[in-house]
């Protein structure tokens, strides 16, 4: 699931264009908010949520990924 940028809480930066690994997300002004453009791509990473300045962007975790975390505190009972 892609990303999702609220266009209320965004300051506009950029920050998420240019750090996002993969190039999720497009800026093509500057001062306006950036454009998911390839949400199919996001590897869920968290570095453009995690950087974001105003908390600005939701990651939604796909249900195969939240099945496949493990709890490492449960593995060595």
């Amino acid at each position: 699931m892609p990303p999702v940028i609220d266009a209320g809480k965004c300051s506009r930066c950029g920050l998420c264009a240019a750090i996002c690994p993969l190039g999720v997300f497009e800026q093509t002004e500057r001062k306006t908010v950036p454009a998911v453009r390839y949400g199919e791509e996001c590897w869920h990473c968290n570095a453009c949520r995690l950087d974001c300045p105003s908390g600005a962007i939701t990651l939604r975790i796909p249900l195969n990924y939240q099945l496949l975390h493990t709890d490492a505190s449960q593995l060595h009972r």
